[in-house]
């Protein structure tokens, strides 16, 4: 019965202990965004993002959160180069938007893709912490020669 007490305990709590660890900062969050997408960590990356969160790729196709976590933790979807560039952060209260570039390397469903992208992330500070509640991008063309 204790073992039964102690299962059920750390699953009502390990929630609230995982929302604790979340970073503070906007500009933590969005960094732990990043480095926790190039470690294929989707037990990590949860908390930061909200239940509702839509990501919309560059081609279009939407994704929840649901969908985006499985692929991480499967490893279907495996970043292998993340790079920001040209970061833009406004806060209006408690909702703030990130725009930049975002240079990309990845394997997806075991096809290898890459390029650079404008990205525009949507956090709203809930409780002291920061959650996505939206992401997207677009693929910028290629350079001519």
């Amino acid at each position: 019965m204790r073992s039964l007490t102690i299962v059920l305990l750390s699953l009502l709590l390990a929630p609230a202990l995982a929302w604790a660890q979340t970073p503070a900062t906007l500009e933590q969050a969005d960094a732990a965004w990043n480095q926790l997408r190039l470690q294929g960590d989707a037990q990590s990356l949860a908390p930061l993002l909200a239940e509702d969160w839509l990501l919309t790729h560059s081609d279009g196709r939407i994704q929840h959160k649901t969908d985006y976590l499985q692929e991480l933790a499967t490893r279907q979807r495996r970043n292998s180069r993340i790079d920001n560039e040209d970061v833009q952060m406004r806060r209006y209260g408690d909702t703030a938007i990130i725009t930049g570039t975002s240079v990309q390397a990845a394997v997806s469903d075991g096809k290898p893709w890459q390029g650079r992208f404008r990205f525009t992330r949507v956090w709203v500070q809930r409780d002291g912490h920061w959650q996505m509640v939206a992401s997207h991008s677009s693929r910028l063309a290629e350079a001519a020669p």
